[in-house]
């Protein structure tokens, strides 16, 4: 499976008989996955098989699916429910013979709920059934769709991300560069410290402990590695197959670490910008991550 973003858009048209429908799969990003569906009603079928169907295709993103389905004017049956008709007609009767209304209308009584049932309304179950059935089809093709939108963007993700890579990369050789002249300038700042430190008690610990001191923060080969090491593991991740999105990020933040205490750790200026520049390639590594499944 390609690298895959989670955004994208889709929409699958329908018809059996006399109904027609639209399915629409819109996804969003997220940091987990999440489907909502809305559909019409006596149909609530649908949103069992969207949920199942959202969980098979996708692991991350904010998923919306609304189904609109309709039934040509030309082909709606309709009939009188005479039971419920009588109801109401015997009941404004009783009103009308104590006086305290005048004799019911035959076109207000029809105009009142369950007088006039649509076939939409008395639908039998099978073919509620068959209609489901057709709708599911139209689902299905829809989120594959949808899947195929998201591998989309995650095609035109892929550049950018190896791209940012490539430039994390290539800093730390410059960086390795600069920490091999680290040495240099801090025996330079150590001799200026041991003349500022002449004449004062206790000199011989003063200087073993700023020597020590110095030793350390010149010292920045570790980080160098382990940002190599980190470097790779992203070549591998954006070459896998599946979802890399979340392995991605916590990279991303491992990247981060590193070159905070490389920064931290550097003597010299130039460093400390090669430092500055590799966390903002990273940053941008990181937002483009925030994209991918």
């Amino acid at each position: 499976m390609a690298l895959s973003g989670m955004t994208g858009f889709a929409r699958k048209e329908g018809a059996l008989d006399a109904w027609t429908w639209a399915v629409e799969a819109r996804s969003v990003n997220g940091r987990n996955l999440e489907s909502r569906f809305k559909g019409p009603p006596g149909l609530e079928g649908l949103d069992r098989l969207a949920r199942e169907g959202c969980a098979a295709l996708f692991q991350r993103g904010q998923i919306n699916i609304s189904v609109q389905a309709r039934k040509a004017e030309g082909q709606i049956l309709a009939r009188i429910n005479t039971e419920q008709l009588d109801r109401y007609l015997s009941v404004a009767q009783s009103y009308a013979d104590d006086g305290r209304t005048s004799a019911p209308q035959i076109e207000v009584l029809m105009a009142l709920r369950g007088v006039i049932e649509t076939s939409e309304e008395i639908e039998t179950p099978e073919a509620r059934a068959v209609l489901e059935k057709a709708l599911a089809v139209t689902l299905a093709q829809t989120l594959a769709d949808l899947r195929v939108a998201r591998l989309e963007e995650g095609a035109a993700l892929a550049p950018l991300l190896s791209g940012a890579v490539d430039r994390i990369a290539s800093l730390i050789v410059a960086a390795e560069s600069e920490a091999a002249l680290q040495p240099a300038a801090l025996k330079e700042r150590y001799t200026k410290r041991i003349a500022e430190l002449i004449d004062q008690a206790g000199l011989e610990d003063r200087i073993v402990q700023e020597a020590a001191m110095m030793a350390v923060k010149a010292d920045v080969r570790e980080e160098l590695d382990r940002l190599t090491s980190h470097v790779d593991a992203a070549y591998t991740l954006l070459a896998a197959d599946g979802p890399a999105g979340r392995r991605l990020d916590f990279l991303s933040q491992e990247f981060m670490r590193e070159a905070n205490t490389l920064c931290s750790k550097s003597a010299t200026t130039a460093l400390t910008a090669v430092g500055l520049e590799m966390k903002a390639a990273i940053e941008q590594l990181r937002e483009q991550v925030q994209n991918v499944e």
